[in-house]
């Protein structure tokens, strides 16, 4: 069986885990869950990348932050305790819109796109990676991986409904040279019975 490379969005598989558990978090296992769309594709997962951003901590950190960040943390030490996935963390911006704070993960995108361009150069046995996400950021390295022969299959979600959080990106569709939609099912297969929900809020 040919192996192959899972690069996670976290923000993205987050708010998706959300949305198909009608507004409440499907609680899975990351690594299983990269294991679970891999053996779909009939490849092997040998290593996964997973980007995210620690929780936004003000300068002096309110008790939520606090409580937000500790969860945090506690997951993130789980999960490096496994050799088979790399972390690479972003940092979490706060923004003042309408009176409304917003958050938004920085810097995660370019840290991607730096692992998947090194695909040809680190990991030579690879011809096909998995990108679990829908940013068309990641277009140019996707078409730059075809030039070393390397494959990208898209697991990804969206909704023809308008004014939704999961708009199609035409771009990252023609790129890839597979697509597949993501569905409960998949958050299903992985899940765990003991995990922290708060980890998921703050994804």
């Amino acid at each position: 069986m040919d192996k192959t490379i899972v690069f996670l969005d976290d923000g993205f598989l987050s708010k998706l885990s959300r949305h198909l558990g009608r507004g409440d978090y499907i609680r899975f296992d990351r690594i299983k869950f990269s294991e679970v769309i891999s053996e779909k594709e009939r490849l092997e997962c040998k290593h996964i990348f997973y980007y995210n951003a620690p929780p936004f901590q003000s300068d002096k950190p309110t008790s939520e932050e606090e409580k937000r960040k500790k969860g945090y943390d506690k997951f993130i030490s789980k999960l490096i305790k496994n050799n088979k996935i790399t972390i690479r963390e972003g940092r979490c911006q706060r923004l003042k819109i309408d009176g409304k704070f917003i958050y938004k993960q920085k810097a995660v995108d370019s840290l991607a796109i730096i692992d998947l361009m090194n695909i040809p150069l680190r990991h030579k046995d690879i011809k096909n990676i998995i990108i679990v996400s829908s940013d068309s950021d990641f277009v140019p390295a996707i078409e730059n991986l075809k030039e070393f022969g390397v494959k990208t299959i898209l697991y990804t979600y969206y909704e023809k409904k308008r004014d939704t959080n999961f708009s199609r990106s035409n771009e990252l569709v023609k790129s890839v040279g597979k697509y597949v939609l993501l569905k409960k099912e998949d958050f299903e297969r992985s899940k765990i019975t003991k995990y922290l929900k708060e980890v998921d809020k703050n994804a």
